[in-house]
């Protein structure tokens, strides 16, 4: 019993440390979400983004979307497949039959979508909306 209450000290301290740790860990990550989307929302001065409602506006889904779930978004370009790349094909109005298609389309054009450093949410989407509409038109 003297033992345990002559560790205590000792475990309290780490505990605490851990917490802080994490607490920091947490703290950072919070806050580069946070600064990444009021460099998004920023970024489109003038526009609303959300309905009286708190909800992301209709036309603006895809975006938000993609700026949220970038690195997850690129990761499975790269492969191909995956619910995030599936996700942004239904929040683009894919037909359910050409699923299939537009994600070996997304992974064959990963090199220019979304492979240089410089890309952002935004100049991926734009990319890719402008080359499946143009694969969509000659098809």
């Amino acid at each position: 019993m003297n033992a345990l209450k002559s560790a205590l000290p000792a475990l309290c301290a780490v505990a605490l440390l851990a917490l802080t740790v994490s607490a920091c860990t947490l703290k950072a990550t919070l806050d580069t979400t946070s600064d990444g989307m009021t460099n998004f929302l920023s970024s489109t001065s003038g526009k609303t983004w959300f309905t009286e409602d708190g909800l992301v506006r209709e036309d603006l889904k895809v975006e938000a979307f993609a700026w949220m779930n970038y690195e997850n978004l690129k990761q499975d370009m790269a492969r191909g497949s995956g619910e995030y790349l599936l996700s942004l094909g239904s929040l683009m109005n894919v037909p359910p039959d050409r699923q299939m298609e537009f994600l070996a389309f997304v992974q064959e054009r990963y090199p220019i979508l979304a492979g240089m450093d410089r890309t952002t949410p935004v100049t991926m989407l734009a990319a890719l909306r402008q080359e499946w509409a143009a694969r969509s038109t000659v098809r």
